[in-house]
């Protein structure tokens, strides 16, 4: 056998399967995300459409990491109430998405069925430069796309838009059914 194979032990190898190190420059994640920015923004006449662009493309991401960070981090487990969700959203989604937890999560007063995520410097607007004439773009669409996209395959179906206010507010806004299904699971 040739002596490369049985020296040392290499690290790739050491690894474990389960949980991969979700390391990333954030340098090549910058890039790669103002890449997709300017390629949207090459395809669109405003900034409705270039926010809706970056959320579609949110939403095919979050469908995909859904999948993965579950079978991961909770294995045979499954949320059935909304706070729960919103507490895996903020925490352990965000931090394998964007490599912390978010800022803060807030519920409104004056309705029951709408949710805040807050970030207050949001890495995907972190390395964006907007122009003046594009003053309104927030790029945390995307964000809002890919949290729209997980919270529907988890089955707490919402509406999810990204705001300027405390930094980027993303709002949730839940259906009807969600809220109900939620009281009757208290009622138990």
């Amino acid at each position: 056998m040739d002596a490369r194979f049985t020296r040392g032990k290499s690290p790739v190898l050491e690894r474990a399967l389960g949980r991969p190190r979700s390391e990333l420059s954030l340098a090549a994640f910058a890039l790669l995300f103002s890449e997709l920015v300017q390629y949207c923004q090459r395809r669109v006449a405003s900034v409705a459409e270039l926010q809706a662009r970056l959320a579609q493309l949110g939403h095919h991401v979050g469908l995909r990491a859904l999948d993965a960070l579950v079978a991961r981090e909770r294995p045979g487990r499954r949320e059935t109430k909304v706070l729960g969700v919103l507490l895996f959203v903020k925490g352990p989604l965000w931090r394998a998405l964007f490599g912390r937890e978010a800022d803060k999560l807030e519920q409104a007063n004056d309705d029951e069925r709408t949710f805040y995520v807050i970030e207050r410097e949001p890495v995907v607007n972190t390395f964006v430069s907007v122009p003046r004439e594009n003053s309104s773009l927030n790029c945390a669409a995307f964000a809002a796309g890919l949290l729209e996209a997980v919270l529907g395959a988890a089955g707490f179906p919402a509406r999810v838009s990204a705001h300027w206010h405390k930094g980027t507010t993303l709002m949730i806004k839940f259906d009807e059914a969600v809220i109900a299904r939620d009281k009757s699971l208290e009622g138990r």
